[in-house]
């Protein structure tokens, strides 16, 4: 094991993550970049850019980064592992070659393969929906792309062979770290410790800036928060890590940002990786410097003898209309587009049809946008003749004489393609995992001995009571509570927590049924409640709250990327000591 921890940077959290992304990763010393490309819809985008040019399929915006920096990175001789192979790795990895050989360059390019399963789906069984338990086959649905989650030892194997640059396909977004990390350490595939400790730091640096004060509910005092830096893990042998970021870098990292991104996109306590079960049960975050924060307590065990297959089909296609209203009556006037909207759409085969409002007008409004409220007209058809110009977008622009006074209108999405989400489970053994080489090589990777059956998550269902802490006044939650709330698929995951002396006020404030109550839309479908006491934080699971996903929901914010910060600001008593 190498006697120093390995600093691995991140720059990059999504396809269209910023352009100096792979440059400010390399403005200070470290040893490894990752950079993570693929949400869960971004392989059928993928999957459409390649049926139009073969060649494609990649994560094209990589490569133009790539080329900007390939400079600075074969200077900083550090490698660079990321998942911008998507649904054609083989093919990003002629690219990169051809890139660096036109930049005069020596390095050894290598990328990974064995997750894409599009051509073997009748061949594993029911794959049942992971939330609904809905086989495939009833759902009416032709996956045009199924990806497995792969772990990190592909990558371990490929930096061992000498590798300067990894492209992977669909890999665990932590794995990217982790497997740099056991290659640094030389770890065994049973180091459960070290390798769930490396799955918590990559988690918390895999969004990029989100752990520098990105998308952070205590934005306000984050310095320099118009130029966040990317952050960076400095794993130890032991898996211990401090995450942190190159001083020239803005933002900031505390033990705030950090447990924002801890408690982001996670299911509960229980983590299951591919390569590892994580238990977050006992985490806790230390500050150790200005801008170092150490993760400690996470502890590890086998991981299960399943991986995620996520699969994305067409859906149909999507067309949307905005209309605003302003000033008075203003709910005489939605109640009247609402009945245009249902003679238009009368004769319509939708599959979905939305008709939201966003935003509440202010009284006596300085200006004519304070007096506006968006209702927002969403219509979804397998057919696109259903949802065209001509039959739905046509009718509503008509609406700008004969419709409520004040009435313009925006048509903002016509006959967009819908895609849908379908995730499942397949056994590991039937992944072909493998590394090639720069010569063409193919060498399979070493899986893990040991496999158990998932574990489950630990629940909190109970709220304590709430401790009497002297009066009390209605404001704001988030005057006391941070925020964060993530997706997977059609789930909503959202954590709260607080400092200190609130902790207890929180945890017994934040009760599933309170939850419901400031949420209307979990009032119906199963929420789950869980504590972190080292992190001082409740966190819940609401199911099906976001559709099938956010490739196809038709929601405004498609995500639920504004749920915590809508939840903070309602109203609940909190104690005067407090405020």
């Amino acid at each position: 094991m190498s006697a120093r921890p390995v600093r691995i940077a991140n720059c990059a959290g999504w396809l269209w993550d910023r352009f100096s992304g792979l440059r400010d990763a390399l403005a200070g010393p470290v040893d490894v970049v990752t950079g993570d490309y693929l949400a869960e819809p971004t392989l059928r985008q993928l999957a459409l850019e390649r049926a139009k040019d073969p060649s494609l399929g990649y994560a094209q915006s990589f490569l133009a980064q790539f080329t900007d920096a390939v400079g600075l990175l074969a200077e900083r001789g550090a490698r660079l592992v990321v998942d911008a192979g998507g649904l054609n790795p083989a093919g990003l990895a002629d690219e990169v070659r051809r890139v660096i050989a036109d930049a005069g360059l020596d390095l050894v390019v290598a990328h990974v393969e064995g997750d894409d399963l599009s051509a073997r789906l009748d061949t594993l069984g029911a794959l049942e929906h992971l939330d609904t338990g809905v086989p495939l086959a009833d759902s009416g649905l032709e996956p045009t792309t199924a990806n497995a989650y792969l772990g990190g030892w592909g990558i371990a194997a490929a930096l061992a062979d000498g590798a300067d640059v990894v492209l992977c396909p669909r890999v665990t977004d932590a794995s990217l770290t982790v497997g740099a990390a056991a290659w640094w350490h030389r770890w065994g595939t049973e180091d459960w410790g070290a390798l769930a400790g490396a799955v918590a730091a990559a988690h918390v640096i895999e969004c990029g800036p989100q752990a520098t004060g990105g998308n952070f509910s205590g934005f306000t005092a984050v310095p320099r928060v118009d130029d966040l830096g990317y952050p960076i893990a400095e794993i130890a042998a032991d898996g211990t890590a401090v995450i942190t970021k190159h001083e020239v870098a803005g933002g900031t990292v505390t033990t705030d940002t950090v447990t924002a991104q801890l408690l982001y996109e996670i299911q509960g306590p229980t983590y299951l990786n591919p390569d590892v079960t994580v238990h977050l049960d006992d985490v806790a975050l230390t500050r150790v410097a200005p801008d170092r924060v150490e993760i400690t307590g996470v502890t590890g065990s086998p991981p299960p003898s399943t991986t995620k297959l996520a699969m994305t089909a067409p859906g149909g296609y999507e067309s949307s209309v905005a209309f605003y209203a302003t000033g008075l009556d203003l709910e005489a006037k939605v109640a009247l587009l609402r009945t245009h909207v249902e003679r238009i759409t009368a004769e319509l085969d939708l599959s979905l049809l939305r008709v939201d409002r966003i935003g509440t007008p202010v009284e006596d409004p300085p200006d004519q946008w304070a007096a506006a409220q968006q209702i927002l007209v969403t219509a979804q058809a397998r057919s696109k003749s259903q949802v065209d110009a001509r039959r739905f977008v046509a009718p509503m622009t008509g609406l700008f004489l004969p419709g409520y006074p004040g009435l313009y209108v925006n048509p903002l999405k016509v006959c967009a393609p819908v895609v849908e989400y379908w995730p499942a489970l397949v056994p590991v053994d039937v992944l072909d995992h493998v590394v090639v080489g720069a010569d063409g090589t193919r060498t399979p990777v070493k899986d893990t001995p040991v496999r158990v059956g998932a574990a489950g998550q630990r629940h909190s269902d109970e709220a304590p009571p709430v401790p009497d802490l002297g009066a009390t006044r209605r404001a704001p939650l988030g005057l006391v509570a941070h925020g964060r709330c993530g997706d997977k698929g059609g789930n909503s995951n959202i954590g709260f927590w607080a400092r200190e002396e609130a902790w207890d006020w929180l945890r017994g404030t934040l009760s599933t049924e309170r939850l419901r109550a400031l949420f209307p839309d979990a009032a119906d479908v199963v929420v789950e409640r869980h504590e972190f006491p080292g992190l001082r934080a409740v966190h819940f699971v609401v199911h099906d709250v976001l559709g099938k996903g956010a490739s196809s929901n038709g929601r405004p914010d498609i995500a639920g990327k504004a749920v915590a910060e809508f939840l903070r600001a309602r109203f609940v008593e909190v104690p005067e000591c407090l405020l």
